[in-house]
């Protein structure tokens, strides 16, 4: 079964995709895991995306397109394919549908994971994180026994520059012009289930569960 994640910063999609790896024994393809292998390994596709990423600039997307080809060709025949981070766009989604109708493989489902846009804000700027150590606090869902002070070494805990509300506020203004589109354009094709992703991650990922076994 071949899935895409989909659904603004702060949804709650990383933990998602962990707990449906092991369930689906599937390959997850990230977008942001693919650009620091390549970077690392040095591949010429890498160093066309560090020029871009080195100037603060996104990669375009025809060399992100082709990143993830190479990481989806590699993949086992037979294998769970889970789609984290891409497409962000209709030119990605189009180019997704294109490479894989010529490998005689599709898609067979989208899975929106919809959360209000109040409630990324709280789950976002609350967070707290220990720079040295990478611990991440809230401070109202997860908070340390000190205010601002991590619980284990005493040290102080920063808000990260992009988790402050206004910059989240940014974020979602980029995924509402971009990325989001594509739950119109996976509805059209009915494979798209949206999820309510306000609930505990346990009861997300139960309502994801059965929207597969459908």
């Amino acid at each position: 079964m071949n899935i895409i994640l989909l659904g603004p910063p702060g949804a709650g999609k990383g933990t998602q995709a962990e707990k449906l790896i092991k369930e689906l024994d599937a390959v997850q393809i990230s977008t942001g895991d693919i650009f620091r292998t390549n970077i690392k390994n040095n591949t010429p596709l890498g160093a066309k995306a560090k020029e871009y990423m080195n100037k603060g600039q996104l990669v375009p997307d025809e060399l992100t397109i082709d990143l993830v080809w190479d990481a989806l060709d590699k993949v086992e025949d037979g294998k769970s394919i889970l789609l984290d981070g891409f497409p962000r766009n209709i030119t990605q989604a189009e180019a997704l549908d294109e490479g894989m109708q010529k490998r005689d493989n599709k898609i067979d489902k989208v899975i929106n994971i919809n959360v209000p846009e109040d409630v990324i804000i709280e789950r976002i700027s609350g967070r707290r994180v220990n720079v040295s150590t990478g611990k991440v606090y809230h401070i109202k869902f997860n908070p340390p026994k000190v205010e601002g002070i991590d619980d284990e070494t005493g040290e102080k805990l920063i808000q990260r520059e992009d988790d402050t509300e206004a910059a989240v506020k940014e974020r979602l203004d980029v995924y509402n012009k971009h990325t989001s589109v594509l739950i119109d354009y996976y509805n059209k094709k009915g494979i798209l289930v949206t999820i309510d992703g306000a609930k505990t991650p346990e009861e997300v990922f139960d309502q994801i569960i059965k929207s597969l076994e459908k």
